[in-house]
């Protein structure tokens, strides 16, 4: 296997990007989101207050903010990690562009994952200025399994190996696109879940609240031009808007279920063993976390899981969609143009 040059470098990236996003789910998870009331510092400083003098300073510019030390850590952590993240994607662009006139090498998703580096940072920042507000960190979510899917894509572009089977008949190729975009969908799903605290709407399988289908909410549950602020920390909806969105995110994962099930058995059926393996093991880990958070009331390090396994899952509807689509087919004398890089970004890139 001849790798081409930066594959090690986007190798790593992928696997920071990856710590990026539990790091996030955790942050998230543990109430930490404004745990440093500024960006991209903490209460003014690079790290949290600890001195007498830095704790009054703190009390002093944000008084309706207290220092809780583990929060703030959690939160800086994450800070400091995706910026390493950043500089890494740069490196990556700053390579493919210097090497553009090279075949084969990829410029058009390199630079991509520039601009979305740069909108998550932007994401993050109105994450704590707009107090949580929920379209902000659903979005911010989904930048950052954008950036893992991409950096994923790109490892899989100069590794060498995995190539795409032409031979793949049009249905597969359309399943696992539908495949990818309802999964994309239910991290959306997810997301709104989390930001909108509705993980606990519902404590019971397969019924909810003792019912079938109890009373929801549907059009407070996504409204999705409520007013901003002042503070979301806990969620501002009641109880049946929680709900609708936790109703909503269960039909979804119903859906994704039968849909990726048709596609594994679609994929055995064309000879793709490993692959059709990969996808069902993946499904059934996410199911069995989803399930777990439900039936023992979120403990952390589960919840913490299912953000892994849903990024795992996409991982994996990644490599099958390059796989079963023959995207960068090219002849020995011209490189990938621009085009064929923005057509896989249609495909991959919007859904995480």
């Amino acid at each position: 296997m001849m790798t081409r040059p930066g594959f090690r470098l986007a190798l790593f990236a992928t696997g920071l990007a990856l710590v990026v996003v539990l790091l996030g789910a955790y942050t998230r998870l543990t109430h930490a989101g404004l745990g440093c009331p500024d960006w991209p510092g903490c209460y003014g400083f690079i790290s949290v207050p600890k001195s007498e003098v830095q704790l009054a300073h703190a009390e002093l510019h944000f008084p309706d903010a207290p220092v809780e030390e583990h929060k703030g850590r959690n939160e800086m952590v994450h800070r400091y990690f995706a910026g390493g993240l950043a500089l890494m994607i740069m490196m990556l662009g700053v390579q493919a562009w210097h090497r553009r006139h090279f075949v084969d090498q990829p410029v058009g998703l390199p630079l991509a994952l520039v601009g979305v580096v740069f909108a998550q940072a932007a994401f993050g920042m109105w994450t704590v200025t707009l107090k949580l507000w929920p379209q902000v960190v659903t979005a911010h979510l989904l930048g950052g399994i954008t950036t893992l899917s991409l950096l994923f894509l790109l490892t899989l572009r100069l590794s060498g190996a995995f190539s795409p089977m032409p031979q793949i008949g049009p249905r597969l190729r359309r399943l696992a696109a539908v495949g990818l975009v309802l999964v994309g969908l239910q991290i959306a799903l997810g997301g709104w879940v989390s930001s909108n605290y509705a993980a606990m709407a519902c404590t019971d399988l397969p019924t909810c609240q003792g019912q079938w289908w109890p009373e929801a909410d549907f059009a407070n549950g996504f409204h999705l031009t409520q007013h901003i602020g002042p503070n979301y920390l806990g969620g501002k909806l009641d109880s049946t808007a929680r709900t609708a969105i936790h109703l909503t995110h269960r039909i979804g994962a119903v859906l994704v279920t039968l849909s990726l099930l048709a596609l594994a058995w679609q994929m055995h059926r064309a000879g793709l063993k490993s692959l059709a393996g990969l996808l069902v093991l993946a499904l059934g880990v996410q199911v069995g976390l989803g399930v777990s958070n439900v039936l023992y009331h979120l403990p952390l390090a589960t919840a913490v899981a299912h953000n892994a396994g849903g990024a795992a899952l996409m991982l994996t509807m990644t490599l099958i969609n390059y796989r079963v689509r023959p995207l960068y087919a090219t002849s020995r004398r011209h490189a990938p143009s621009f085009w064929q890089h923005a057509h896989v970004l249609l495909h991959l890139g919007p859904h995480r």
